[in-house]
């Protein structure tokens, strides 16, 4: 069981509670819930917030795939996945994804989420740009269409 979106920033937040409803179930033992917010100093520049794009669909694909590779790869059978991600300005301190898994056993969870995380980072299409105090602001390395 999947859920996969991207929120507008603008007009949406990620709310643990929306994972917490969707994770609710008697077959899980544990349910562990991964929360990516935006801070305040990255390589020695104060950062005041980052604007997120994407392809929405390539991401929500890339979700997909991510989560069906982890029951080969893992062979966790039975858990449910909840990713969401903003696309949009985030202010520091404030979340830019949410992953909530729910499996059996502990062990299974940790494994999944930071399999989910971990692949997420390096393969999915969501770009960066950070906004600093000095009123600049860059892209930061990602993901490249050609990778995916």
């Amino acid at each position: 069981m999947l859920h996969a979106k991207v929120l507008d920033a603008s007009n949406q937040k990620i709310e643990i509670s929306n994972a917490e409803k969707f994770l609710n179930s008697s077959k899980f033992g544990a349910i562990i819930y991964f929360v990516g917010t935006v801070r305040d100093i990255n390589e020695n520049k104060k950062v005041i917030g980052i604007t997120y794009d994407s392809k929405d669909t390539m991401v929500i694909k890339s979700f997909e795939e991510i989560y069906k590779e982890a029951e080969t790869k893992l062979n966790i059978k039975q858990k449910a996945v909840f990713i969401e991600h903003v696309k949009g300005y985030v202010e520091v301190e404030e979340k830019s994804i949410i992953i909530g898994v729910g499996c059996k056993h502990r062990k299974d969870a940790y494994n999944l989420s930071r399999y989910i995380i971990e692949e997420i980072k390096k393969r999915t299409p969501i770009w960066k740009k950070e906004h600093y105090t000095n009123h600049e602001s860059e892209w930061l390395k990602g993901v490249t269409i050609q990778q995916i």
